[in-house]
């Protein structure tokens, strides 16, 4: 069992591992206290599975992770994870790159046929025929020094993705499907996924029945917020709650009584610099011209005309992703079903793209034209062309 607490032994194993196909990575952070998540522990493994764990927060000397982030980087080898996106957002945000090339065992597992939601511990369960012990899950990985249980269970998710990840390419080169989770993999290794753009939030909180007016001042609240909330390095709700939010996008109080009239917020609070800050935000969002006010979303409802289509393409959903062994979930949602139905030739559609366009999109173009119809023969459904 390896723990680096040393800058020394952290190169030593990086220059290690530079001539390696692959290696399998996995990370403990906090987040629950703080904007950032706090990066704890990296786990890395090569094939041979000697893998270690590099304490982020060793107290024997300050870590420098560029050999991390260089091995990261490395073009030659493929980084493995599994669940990937908070670990790449964590490593996006620390050292300014997202690993390349990249490979997410969960993505490759729901091409694979594991379902809509391939678990790591699941895919423990199947290919290495191990239950996994999750009790160390969720304690406190800031807390040093670390326990024999914990590093151990941190390692042992490295070093069984090695064997999940050679098991995972078998059954891809088999059915060649790599392309596939290549496809997939794109959209993780895109920098806007991890940037956040403050005048953006208001669209996560969902509000009943907004003008543009509410939406305008909820927007400028909400930006104000993620910005206390980044400088201060805490969750965005220690600086206010969402439905306090809500609350003053609805009400847009301009004037200390009124706004100490808001569930949470004190009148304290209201009399206080939060109380005036607010107010001035809120002051901005109601100068906004109307023509610069976001829009109510008017999405209009599904024409009831379309609805035994939808059905029928739901059903023909399910039969190719069984035909096929994949996850429906990861060939179309219910939006991308709905939206294929009302403009089939919208290039726009993820159904008219790609692997999905091989699986389904085709057959499900040629059921909207009539070219073949779904029957039920001694209790299975099956396709016949016309």
């Amino acid at each position: 069992m390896t723990l680096i607490t040393t800058n020394a032994a952290l190169k030593e194993f990086c220059q290690s591992l530079s001539s390696v196909p692959f290696i399998t990575v996995d990370t403990e952070f906090l987040r629950e206290r703080t904007y950032y998540a706090k990066l704890c522990l990296i786990q890395i493994s090569g094939p041979d599975k000697n893998a270690v764990a590099v304490d982020v927060l060793s107290t024997e000397e300050d870590i420098d992770l560029t050999p991390v982030w260089d091995l990261m980087n490395n073009p030659e080898i493929l980084k493995v994870f599994h669940a990937a996106r908070q670990d790449l957002e964590i490593i996006y945000n620390l050292s300014g790159k997202i690993p390349a090339p990249l490979y997410d065992s969960q993505i490759a597992a729901m091409v694979c046929g594991y379902g809509d939601q391939a678990g790591y511990e699941s895919l423990v369960a199947d290919i290495c025929k191990i239950k996994v012990d999750k009790s160390s899950q969720f304690t406190d990985w800031s807390q040093r020094p670390l326990s024999k249980k914990q590093l151990t269970y941190a390692l042992n998710d490295v070093i069984h993705l090695v064997d999940i990840y050679l098991d995972l390419e078998d059954r891809l080169k088999q059915k060649n499907r790599h392309h596939w989770v290549n496809e997939e993999v794109r959209a993780l290794i895109n920098p806007a996924l991890y940037e956040i753009d403050p005048m953006e939030t208001y669209k996560r909180l969902k509000i009943r029945s907004p003008k543009a007016r509410d939406l305008a001042v909820l927007r400028e609240i909400c930006a104000w917020r993620e910005l206390e909330a980044q400088r201060k390095d805490v969750p965005r709700s220690r600086v206010l709650k969402d439905e306090t939010l809500i609350d003053l996008a609805y009400q847009k109080p301009t004037n200390e009584q009124e706004i100490s009239r808001i569930r949470g917020i004190s009148a304290d609070m209201a009399k206080g610099r939060l109380g005036k800050l607010i107010l001035d935000v809120i002051a901005k969002g109601l100068a906004i011209e109307d023509q610069d006010c976001p829009q109510p979303d008017t999405k209009s409802p599904f024409p009831p005309k379309l609805s035994a289509s939808l059905e029928m393409l739901k059903m023909l959903l399910r039969i190719q992703s069984a035909d096929h062994d994949v996850a429906a979930k990861l060939i179309a949602n219910s939006d991308d079903l709905e939206e294929f139905v009302k403009a089939p030739q919208n290039m726009d559609s993820p159904i008219n793209h790609g692997w999905r366009h091989e699986i389904f999109g085709k057959t499900a173009h040629d059921m909207l034209d009539g070219k073949i119809t779904l029957s039920l023969k001694k209790g299975k459904i099956h396709q016949q062309a016309l």
